[in-house]
């Protein structure tokens, strides 16, 4: 059973495989539309369940139109329709997707709502978003600088903001993948040691530095997130605005880092708050191509877990 939850649970070179499908994936599809099938058809007569107890745009498009594209159906589920957890069991609700569905995706809140589903699910389950991580996102991430500027072993990224899930799985990618990583944000919002001991146990150098300005200083890579979430209160909206303002990405900002440096941002963004329009459509920004791979990606990631 191969379950994708997470980036640091997944062997470095399974990872690097998935990447370079991905890679192979995208190009095969070169000319053709989106509603055109690929050649090879790994999914076909596969039905994949995709939960959503988050809305989404990105994870939901892209996990739909991949399933179609390898030949594959789709149920897509929502979590008022499901209610887990609220009258069935989690384990129960796995068991039983289990006997209808060949995969699971889940985009859910708790990061135990996943364990739980994973544990007790006889079909491969992905991790689509929890509130701890968000690993689809980073592995297209890295298919996307390594578009533009090669092997992403060695280079050093820094994200900029707030040390929220998309952090997280940033920090377990630079264990994986080999790369350095900085973050810059405030005291208040510092992600959680976990992630920075494990990625700095397989040999990463991740540090904290308080002054953006110095963080940026020659990064291959610059990242940010948006500062608040749908579901923040007006008062801690407020409150993050305050705290996360001198972290925004904007040309001064990305002048520090290297002349070639990419821009990224897994959208959907908040424009002029944490980074400025000017940058978002410059010449350092591949946040489309980023969005594109996400369907890239994630296709890669579902023949994987098939074992295909």
């Amino acid at each position: 059973m191969k379950h994708f939850l997470d980036i640091h649970k997944t062997d470095q070179t399974e990872l690097r495989g998935i990447i370079e499908s991905a890679k192979t994936m995208k190009e095969s599809r070169k000319g053709l539309s989106r509603g055109t099938p690929d050649v090879e058809q790994p999914l076909k007569n596969q039905m994949v369940a995709l939960i959503f107890e988050k809305p989404s745009t990105r994870t939901r498009v892209s996990f739909d139109v991949g399933v179609r594209q390898m030949g594959g159906q789709t149920m897509v589920l929502s979590g008022k329709e499901m209610q887990l957890g609220h009258g069935e069991t989690i384990a129960d609700t796995a068991r039983v997707l289990s006997r209808y569905v060949d995969m699971i995706m889940i985009r859910t809140f708790e990061e135990q709502t996943l364990l739980e589903l994973a544990e007790y699910s006889d079909v491969p389950v992905i991790n689509g978003l929890t509130d701890r991580t968000h690993p689809c996102q980073i592995m297209a991430d890295i298919q996307t600088f390594e578009e533009h500027r090669g092997s992403i072993a060695g280079k050093k990224v820094v994200w900029s903001g707030d040390g929220n899930n998309v952090f997280a799985s940033f920090a377990h990618a630079a264990g994986q993948f080999g790369f350095d990583l900085t973050f810059t944000g405030p005291a208040q919002l510092d992600p959680e040691q976990e992630f920075i001991d494990l990625a700095r146990s397989k040999g990463s150098n991740v540090i904290i530095e308080r002054d953006p300005a110095k963080a940026v200083e020659g990064a291959d890579l610059v990242v940010t997130d948006t500062w608040v979430s749908m579901h923040d209160a007006q008062s801690a909206r407020e409150r993050r605005h305050n705290q996360l303002r001198p972290y925004q990405v904007n040309d001064a900002l990305m002048a520090k880092a290297k002349p070639d440096a990419l821009f990224m941002h897994c959208l959907p963004a908040h424009r002029d708050e944490e980074a400025t329009s000017k940058v978002m459509d410059g010449p350092h920004s591949v946040i489309f191509d980023e969005a594109e791979n996400r369907l890239h990606a994630q296709k890669a990631v579902m023949r994987w877990c098939l074992g295909k």
